[in-house]
């Protein structure tokens, strides 16, 4: 059998289309993994911020008791006081940030998410193309091997043919002689 009458593959330009987008659908899972921990080290330091200023409100509670402790004036306590309400509302600000963050990265999670099930979605259609290729070739070669073995069985046939048409023209001409 020989491989040069193999006739090419019919959806040779289909799978190329499905391994184009198994590759686009790569960089697509490649750029969504970027973005989710661009996301993610956002999210850290919305975080570290908002830990600051809570350390901050923290150390500022904390004098304000030592001060009440001390006995101190009430001029001081209510400036405090006033203080303090300003870093609460900055935390509260802060942890408003840290949420919104935290939504992003849960957004961009998602996206890779799908991009992933879109890259196993490509990947399984090419595999099926590719399948069906591996089918194809061996169904080809089964069907050129028997057209061979019909040209051989037919070569055989006109051989012997050939050959009993020539004896018989030698014994008529030794019988003839």
């Amino acid at each position: 059998m020989s491989f040069e009458r193999m006739p090419p593959y019919p959806l040779a330009e289909v799978l190329t289309v499905k391994n184009r987008r198994v590759e686009i659908a790569e960089l697509n899972v490649k750029e969504k993994r970027r973005l989710l921990e661009i996301e993610q080290e956002k999210l850290k330091e919305r975080e570290q911020e908002r830990d600051k200023v809570k350390k901050h409100l923290d150390d500022k509670i904390n004098q304000l008791r030592a001060a009440l402790d001390e006995g101190t004036t009430s001029d001081k306590i209510d400036q405090s006081k006033l203080y303090i309400k300003v870093v609460q509302e900055r935390l509260a600000i802060e942890e408003k940030k840290v949420a919104d963050q935290q939504k992003q990265v849960g957004l961009a999670e998602k996206n890779l998410e799908i991009a992933i099930n879109q890259l196993k979605e490509r990947e399984r259609e090419r595999d099926k193309i590719i399948t069906h290729r591996k089918e194809w070739t061996k169904q080809t070669k089964k069907e050129l091997q028997v057209l061979a073995t019909r040209e051989e069985d037919e070569i055989g046939t006109i051989m012997h043919l050939t050959k009993m048409i020539h004896e018989k023209d030698e014994t008529r001409r030794s019988k003839g002689e």
